[in-house]
């Protein structure tokens, strides 16, 4: 029997629409979301906006190890509240059944002034689910966090573009990396758990998240 899936969600940048793509994909496994480490706390962080969206069972959502205040790269805002980020606390939960981890971020972003996510990333050995912009930038943004992973023998399940669909960005990403873009996610007015649901059926992502889970 195929074990509950298990990932890490990452983005090549910045607001490249990670936390919507991560409730896409909770709510498509019937998954567990974890971010472990956020910074900013505007409307509550990214765990807030994802239960909100989904309207998500408390059980499913499991707790920050830091709720930093501010919305700054992770190793800055830890020091402006005076902690330290430390990699024995950032230990996969147990959980039932399938995980999403949310990261914080693009893959170089420091959590601490010796180490980087990227680092966490290779502890935590989970796929990776690799979100990018789709327009302008992403190219360049995408293909360095491609090889970023492959230098550190981190598994990339594939891509996800987010935004309004380019008519060669995908073709060329694939070409260029040998990485499949999995979906794209347009932008949805309104954006909604159903809207949500909607274009997870309609893109198949359940039994192509199969096919690459086996494989």
């Amino acid at each position: 029997m195929t074990q509950p899936l298990q990932l890490a969600i990452c983005g090549t940048d910045t607001d490249v629409g990670k936390t919507v793509v991560s409730a896409w994909f909770v709510q498509g496994l019937g998954a567990s979301y974890w971010k472990p480490v956020q910074s900013g706390l505007e409307g509550g962080g990214d765990s807030a906006r994802v239960q909100r969206l989904l309207n998500l069972p408390r059980e499913r959502l499991i707790p920050e190890v830091y709720r930093l205040s501010q919305p700054v790269s992770p190793h800055w805002a830890a020091e402006l509240d005076g902690v330290t980020i430390e990699q024995a606390r950032l230990n996969l939960p147990r959980c039932q059944g399938a995980l999403v981890v949310e990261t914080a971020g693009g893959l170089l972003v420091p959590l601490g002034r010796d180490w980087l996510q990227i680092d966490q990333l290779r502890r935590w050995g989970l796929p990776v689910l690799l979100v990018g912009r789709s327009g302008l930038g992403t190219l360049n943004h995408t293909l360095l966090s491609i090889e970023a992973l492959r230098a550190r023998a981190i598994p990339l399940l594939g891509l996800v573009l987010n935004g309004p669909p380019h008519p060669d960005n995908p073709r060329s990403l694939e070409q260029l990396s040998g990485v499949p873009v999995l979906a794209q996610l347009p932008a949805l007015e309104p954006l909604s758990a159903e809207s949500l649901a909607a274009q997870w059926s309609c893109q198949n992502l359940a039994d192509t998240l199969q096919r690459r889970h086996i494989d």
